[in-house]
């Protein structure tokens, strides 16, 4: 019966440990880092802070951070376009329709609010960076 328990234990850590090794990877292949800066980009509905490192320097992808003025102040990511949440119905003419558009924020929040509300209004390319200024500054980006 004790033999059994410790095999049972013994177990259940095994599986415990390989679900935690069992995350993504967010770096790219060579091949891929090539695609995400030339080719046609086929992006996920949330994109994570090397991807969009690696596309933001293209003309067909525009940045947005939802924050507001005094946050964006304090640190921002270079080559963002500042549109506070609470603005973006009115500023709406100024998000282009032909690009890829990435919505970022603090730490994803209101880019995710942002996000729907764009793809409410006819807004098919667009996305949420995930987790905000705070995941680019943890990923050791450069800010301003």
């Amino acid at each position: 019966m004790k033999q059994t328990s410790l095999l049972i234990l013994a177990m259940m850590m095994v599986l415990a440990l390989a679900a935690c090794g069992g995350g993504t990877e967010s770096a790219h292949t060579a091949s891929e880092s090539a695609a995400l800066a030339t080719g046609e980009l086929d992006l996920p509905d949330t994109v994570d802070v090397n991807t969009v490192a690696e596309i933001m320097d293209r003309d067909d992808v525009v940045l947005i951070d939802v924050r507001e003025q005094n946050e964006y102040d304090e640190a921002h990511i270079p080559g963002v376009t500042l549109i506070p949440l609470g603005t973006v119905p009115q500023n709406i003419d100024k998000i282009p329709t032909d690009k890829t558009v990435i919505i970022t924020c603090r730490s994803g929040n209101r880019s995710g609010q942002a996000t729907d509300f764009l793809r409410k209004n006819g807004y098919d390319n667009v996305h949420n960076m995930a987790g905000g200024i705070n995941a680019w500054k943890s990923a050791g980006l450069d800010v301003e």
